[in-house]
């Protein structure tokens, strides 16, 4: 059927608000002319206050959130430097590759996809680092790929326990705007995301948050570095202008976002998140089903991969999906390809839009020939969504687990 709306419920890009497509709907501008900065300077201003940093300063670069992960990794940094990361997903992977080749000396802890950062072990390791040698630790937030949340201010707390000084780096990409996420509260000295997440824009700008220990340090590193120096970027945003050619479309993209973060207030999104996430969670509870997240500690509020029964292949779940009932769902990526779906529920959603995402997931399954009840995650999910939201509703043990 071609007719209607197609529904997207991968985690990220996002669905844009009509607000959002609108602002973005408006002539070329002149870049250099002296009122320019009205547009920018207030979008630097409030966009600390998604951070949760006072102190901070926000540097938006044209381009993803990948580039931002470099940007925060070379202007920082030297080849050569001791890191502490930790890999439990393909996106946390491809944090640990970056760092690789970017020439750190990168001391990875391989968890098991489904768990998330091992904080005790962090600690472990920087309380024998007696010498200060590892320069920073990497911690992501939300490991897109697996539907895993890690508790980032627990990584403070293990900093903290072992004296170490060492920068914090963040990986916010899928949490910052979705998830609570306090950059100063917690420590952060470098933290990421993107424009096509929790923001509700599209691809185009990575966001990049930076303490003041994050520039002292900054004056001590040697890597190279060109599109993304802080030195060219500070000069130039400071005064509300960019060392280069802005997207400017984004930019007033971005202004009417705040705007819609901002009257809804940022709590208020992060406990919908919660609320959203839970009938979704519930609903694939009801499926027998269980997610890819091993325990109730790690469910992410902004997507749940979804495990499939041994016998089915979760690539004809989302071909059926897509084919069939224009819902575009998330792929498993590398070792958990064919065995997850995604379902990503985070930016301008509604209990509706998640309803509609369960049905259609349990019409692929079944499609697809897996043995789950019509109707039963639906159903499962407006009870939940019924209740008020200071209910005596309690989140759900995973009973498949």
């Amino acid at each position: 059927m071609k007719n209607g709306t197609t529904h997207l419920f991968v985690p990220g890009p996002t669905n844009i608000p009509d607000a959002v497509r609108r602002a973005m709907n408006v002539s070329m501008q002149d870049m250099r002319a002296p009122d320019y900065p009205e547009l920018t300077l207030p979008l630097f201003a409030d966009l600390k206050k998604v951070f949760k940093t006072e102190a901070g300063t926000v540097f938006i670069y044209p381009g993803s959130g990948t580039g931002a992960w470099e940007a925060a990794i070379s202007n920082t940094l030297n080849r050569g430097d001791r890191v502490l990361m930790s890999r439990f997903g393909q996106f946390s992977h491809l944090w640990v590759d970056m760092a690789q080749r970017l020439g750190l000396k990168v001391d990875c802890i391989d968890v098991e996809w489904g768990e998330g950062i091992p904080v005790e072990e962090y600690q472990r390791r920087l309380s024998d680092d007696k010498h200060g040698r590892i320069k920073a630790v990497f911690a992501t937030h939300n490991e897109t790929a697996t539907g895993v949340t890690s508790d980032v201010a627990g990584v403070r707390t293990a900093l903290d326990a072992a004296g170490h000084g060492a920068l914090l780096f963040v990986d916010g990409v899928s949490s910052i705007g979705s998830i609570d996420f306090r950059m100063d509260e917690w420590g952060v000295d470098l933290a990421v995301t993107g424009s096509q997440k929790g923001l509700m824009l599209p691809a185009g700008l990575g966001i990049l948050a930076v303490s003041e220990k994050a520039l002292e340090a900054h004056k001590q590193s040697r890597m190279e570095r060109c599109y993304f120096s802080f030195e060219d970027m500070k000069a130039s945003s400071s005064t509300g202008f960019f060392p280069y050619t802005p997207p400017t479309q984004l930019l007033h993209g971005l202004r009417a976002s705040l705007d819609l973060i901002f009257a809804e207030g940022l709590d208020n999104i992060i406990a919908r998140h919660h609320r959203l996430a839970e009938g979704v969670r519930r609903g694939v509870h009801a499926w027998g089903l269980r997610l890819c997240a091993k325990e109730e500690k790690w469910w992410s509020n902004t997507v749940s991969a979804i495990v499939v029964p041994d016998d089915i292949d979760a690539r004809h779940v989302i071909a059926n999906g897509y084919s069939r009932y224009r819902t575009s769902f998330g792929a498993g990526l590398s070792r958990v390809a064919g065995r997850v779906f995604r379902i990503g529920h985070l930016g301008d959603l509604n209990e509706v839009m998640c309803l509609a995402a369960l049905a259609s997931a349990e019409m692929s399954l079944r499609d697809a020939g897996a043995k789950v009840e019509a109707g039963s995650g639906v159903a499962a999910a407006q009870e939940w969504y019924r209740a008020e939201v200071t209910g005596n509703l309690q989140p759900q043990q995973d009973r498949a687990a």
